[in-house]
């Protein structure tokens, strides 16, 4: 009898116990697995970095830059629609990104999605007047959109934009490449 008290003392302060030691081991948190992805991008280790911006997401599916990230992820394997749909994430949740919008339209631009790409820079060369890379994008989205009526002139400003920029940031390379284009 005395054991069966001990046994039921015993019991419930070795379930507490070990509650408390199971619930004090670390959970990886979404904070704990972005920067993980940081690690593993630096170290271009790219699908190992889309996995652990996924398990952050995971855990906090508004992160934007964890969407973001995962994209650049994406984008440095080669996996351009995962990409695309990663920025485009990015955009939904902080539609003022920038830098989302910017490598959503240069990503639209490898996948020849022309329209999209030109929707997404639009609004990044008017928003920020100096990029010459966003100028540069928009202008061979132009260039390339063959749905609707031409855009020669479109082509013409941004490229020549893009090609002064270039030069003012002395990106020499940049700009005669785009010159070229002008050609």
């Amino acid at each position: 009898m005395k054991r069966n008290r001990a046994f039921v003392y015993s019991a419930p302060i070795l379930v507490v116990i070990f509650g408390f030691i199971s619930g004090a081991w670390p959970q990886e948190k979404a904070e704990d697995w972005f920067i993980k992805g940081n690690t593993l991008s630096r170290q271009s280790r790219f699908e190992e970095a889309v996995e652990a911006y996924k398990r952050s997401i995971e855990n906090n599916p508004n992160a934007t830059v964890a969407h973001f990230n995962l994209g650049l992820a994406y984008k440095n394997l080669n996996q351009l629609e995962e990409a695309a749909t990663a920025f485009k994430k990015t955009v939904e949740l902080e539609p003022g990104n920038l830098d989302a919008r910017y490598s959503l339209g240069n990503t639209y631009n490898h996948l020849n999605r022309w329209e999209d790409a030109i929707a997404q820079l639009n609004i990044v060369v008017h928003r920020r007047r100096d990029d010459a890379e966003a100028h540069g994008n928009l202008g061979w989205a132009y260039y390339n959109f063959r749905k609707g009526p031409t855009f020669k002139y479109l082509v013409v400003i941004n490229l020549t934009k893009a090609v002064e920029l270039f030069e003012s940031k002395n990106q020499l390379r940049a700009a005669d490449a785009t010159r070229k284009i002008l050609e």
